[in-house]
Order: C-alpha cells, then structure tokens, then sequence
C-alpha cells in the first residue's frame, strides 16, 4: 500500500492564499489537505504531529503590526496549546526534527525569518538572522518576476528547475542579512534557492527585475537540509495555464510552473522511508 501522505496549511488572523495554497496541494497528488486556523491549533483541537507538510501562505498576519509576520512569530513563540504546558513553537521544532517538510510564502515566508527557522543555522530555528523589510520602492508591488534556481541548493522544493516565471504581491520582501559573514554563509552554502533575474537569466539587482531591492537578488532561502524553505513569490498563484497573464497569447503548458515546487514535496514525502 502507497504511503499517505498529509498536508495541513494554516490560516487565521489576515492569512488570505490558504485555499490557493489547499489546492496546489490536492494537485500535487496528496491523500489529505486541511486548511487550519491557528485558533485550533491553540486550542489543541488540531495538532502538526498529524501531518507531514506544513504549508504557510500568504496573506496580511495581524495586520503586519509590529512589521510583517511578527506579532505572528511571537504568538507561535511564546504562547502554550490550551491545556498543556507546551508552547506552540514546540510542535513545529518537533515536527522539524521528525524529517517533515515545511514551506512559507509571501507572508509565510516572513513567519519563517522572524521565527528564526530560516536559515536556521547549526539547527537553531529560533535564532533570527535575516529579515524581510519595506521594499524600495516605498509601495506595494504586485508584479509577475523570473527567477533563477540554484541547482547546487539541497532545497526540496525546487529539484529539478532552472528559470521559473512567478507572480510577487507584498509591501515588504526586501531581503537583508544582519551582517556579512550571514550573507556570506548564505552563499557559500547555497542556501539561497531563489534569485530575481532578468528575462536572460541574470541575477537582476535593479528594480523592476527585482521588485524590492533584496540584496543579492535573493527570492528564497532554505535551510541546510533543504526540507524548511521560504520565498516570496507565489508558486500556488501559478498552478495552470490560464493563471499566466499572457495565457491568450502564448502557447502554454497546460501545468504552471508553480506545482512543481509541491510536486516535489509530495514525491520526496511519499518515498521517505
């Protein structure tokens, strides 16, 4: 019998991709999808013990009070499940340590750094380092971007693509390390999954290329075993053709090229051992 696999992804509190997100997952081939609020994960209704991909879209968590994701990281930090003495933050290290798969987007993918499970070095997940801030431009950027893949990165997700074409849509996605040595080890360890580019495949440091001034172009970062990954564009924006904004006038595949990425999670999961 063929292993069953489970995703849950989490909504509540200003998340608004989660059904986006819900069906890239019911595409890419797993038996179980829930959308979960974080309310009932609080209240120990639900558990991450009982799935084995955790999915963090997209959306507006609080508001953005206290910057983008953070008032969100310091409830996961620090509250405690109804009834118990184990803080939330709990079940995800342990989900961490049990080989599961975590992916964040856009808004998840801030969750990610300001919990400090991205890069999350030597294993500290609750150590932040980098960051994800305003953007250049001082607006909103809602914009379609190439981005080049690194084929050296050990991330999950993106085995087997090179260039991909994906929709932005945030305030704050300006990516900043703390210091150069952080930068340096993002780099030197291929860490960094994603980069803008130009439509030639260049890293792209000038804006509209890259749409928020991230420094060295970078889109997404994943951690050292590759399974904790972060990005802000949104690969649920593009499962099907006709999501493309110029699907009328180019031949298209029928797949966008944003199911790959859970694709791949579903393969890696369901050949785990």
């Amino acid at each position: 019998m063929a292993k069953q696999i489970r995703a849950i992804v989490t909504t509540g509190n200003g998340t608004n991709c989660e059904m986006e997100m819900a069906q890239a997952c019911k595409l890419a081939g797993f038996d179980q999808v829930d959308i979960v609020h974080i309310s009932e994960l609080l209240c120990g209704t639900k558990r991450l013990d009982d799935y084995d991909f955790l999915n963090l879209p997209g959306g507006f968590l609080d508001g953005d009070d206290l910057g983008s994701a953070k008032a969100g990281a310091n409830r996961i930090l620090h509250a405690r499940v109804a009834g118990t003495d184990e803080k939330l933050f709990a079940q995800f290290t342990r989900f961490i340590a049990q080989g599961k798969l975590i992916l964040g987007v856009c808004n998840g993918f801030q969750l990610l750094v300001k919990l400090g499970m991205l890069p999350g070095f030597d294993g500290h997940y609750d150590r932040q380092s980098v960051t994800l801030t305003y953007n250049d431009s001082g607006r909103f950027e809602d914009r379609w971007v190439h981005l080049l893949a690194d084929p050296a990165s050990p991330c999950i997700f993106t085995r087997g693509l090179t260039k991909v074409y994906l929709p932005v849509r945030h305030g704050e996605g300006k990516f900043i390390a703390q210091d150069a040595a952080t930068l340096a080890r993002l780099q030197a360890e291929h860490l960094i999954t994603l980069r803008y580019c130009d439509a030639q495949g260049q890293p792209a440091t000038a804006y509209p290329a890259n749409p928020n001034g991230s420094v060295d172009a970078i889109a997404g970062i994943c951690d050292a075993t590759g399974r904790i990954f972060g990005l802000m564009p949104h690969p649920e924006a593009f499962l099907h053709r006709t999501n493309h904004p110029r699907w009328t006038r180019e031949d298209l595949p029928e797949e966008g090229a944003g199911l790959q990425l859970f694709r791949n999670a579903a393969g890696f999961l369901r050949n785990a051992t």
